[in-house]
């Protein structure tokens, strides 16, 4: 009896370390609510419970190691802040990079900063709620006292895709002091298009629209409301809650100059530059690239005027335009996420307290 007890001992004792140390291995997935005071009083409902997904890469739970950060702005058009993680496979892809030497073991951040319209363009708004206030003031904050970061901009990344590669190079042109490199995927909003901006949303739509839900299922009219709910706003004026840069006469269209430009200085990145330049030649990385063959050709037009205007402003940054439709996956080993984003924060962010790389 004494031997079967022994014997049971020396399995529950090495048994269960074994299970445990193998499980503190792996790279996990937090989830967390970050409750938020910038949402209060808006004329667009936003949940102030904002979730989101925080990757930590394996051996974090078996360390008191820090890590640097990335800050992961997903495409809103394509769906949830989890949609990287619940269906592009973005925690195997991250394990692969690490295990493989692409980047070294470093924290990722998914957050929910999507509106009711779809895209928050990551600026303060009487309407939508203070965006840019929430991923500044509260979200990073929160991240360096609830997990083991290197708390700073040398150590912390900002990439996006689409308009959440817009998010990113606007947050890194205003905030260097907080995000110190920066990878933008695909970025709308750069500036002007070939087509004008007037032309893309239906305004007798507008016109007509009793609520917001009016303008489901027209996503082009969608997605210039959420702009307009963004750099236009005004709280007065129910049902949409903005000032229109542009109203129907007839069957003429009347552009509200005063509005349009105001609208073009706040939205448009290029508008930006000269007031960020100085703020974007301090970053240790900055980077973006956009696909050739966008059945859309205004992202084409409007991000090479961008690299050109960077380059009148002396501002160095890595600009690249690749062979393809950004629709095409960028998640997967072939991915760029993989092949170009990962090795880009690997030479740019700062993997020790030291600075060193």
């Amino acid at each position: 009896m004494i031997s079967v007890l022994v014997v049971l001992a020396v399995l529950i004792g090495f048994g269960g370390p074994r299970a445990s140390s193998a499980d503190s291995q792996r790279s996990q997935l937090a989830e967390r609510d970050l409750h938020s005071r910038n949402f209060a009083n808006v004329k667009v409902p936003a949940d102030p419970d904002r979730g989101m997904i925080v990757y930590l890469p394996p051996g974090y739970e078996s360390s008191s190691e820090r890590y640097p950060v990335i800050y992961f702005l997903p495409n809103p058009l394509e769906g949830s802040y989890r949609l990287p993680f619940d269906r592009k496979g973005a925690q195997s892809l991250f394990d692969q990079a690490i295990a493989m030497g692409v980047i070294g073991k470093f924290i990722l951040v998914c957050a929910d900063m999507a509106t009711p319209m779809g895209s928050s363009w990551y600026v303060n708004s009487p309407v939508t709620g203070n965006w840019e206030d929430f991923m500044v003031h509260e979200l990073v904050p929160y991240i360096d006292a609830n997990f083991r970061t290197l708390p700073n901009r040398d150590s912390r990344g900002i990439a996006g895709v689409f308009m959440g590669g817009y998010g990113a190079i606007r947050f890194g042109m205003k905030y260097p002091q907080v995000f110190g490199s920066v990878y933008a995927m695909h970025p709308v909003g750069t500036g002007s298009g070939i087509f004008v901006m007037y032309s893309r949303p239906n305004w007798d739509l507008l016109a007509k629209a009793k609520s917001l839900d009016d303008l489901r299922g027209d996503g082009l009219s969608m997605i210039f409301m959420s702009i307009y709910q963004a750099y236009l706003p005004n709280p007065e004026k129910a049902p949409l809650f903005v000032d229109l840069p542009a109203h129907k006469d007839g069957n003429r269209l009347v552009i509200d100059s005063a509005l349009t430009e105001r609208l073009r200085q706040n939205f448009f990145l290029e508008s930006m530059i000269p007031a960020y330049a100085d703020n974007l030649k301090s970053l240790r990385g900055f980077k973006f690239d956009w696909a050739r063959n966008d059945t859309n050709q205004d992202h084409v037009y409007s991000n090479v005027a961008f690299t050109h205007k960077l380059n009148e402003f002396g501002i160095a940054h890595e600009a690249e335009e690749y062979n393809g439709m950004w629709t095409e996956p960028n998640w997967g080993q072939d991915g760029r996420i993989y092949t170009d984003v990962l090795p880009f924060f690997q030479r740019h962010l700062a993997f020790a307290v030291n600075g060193d790389k």
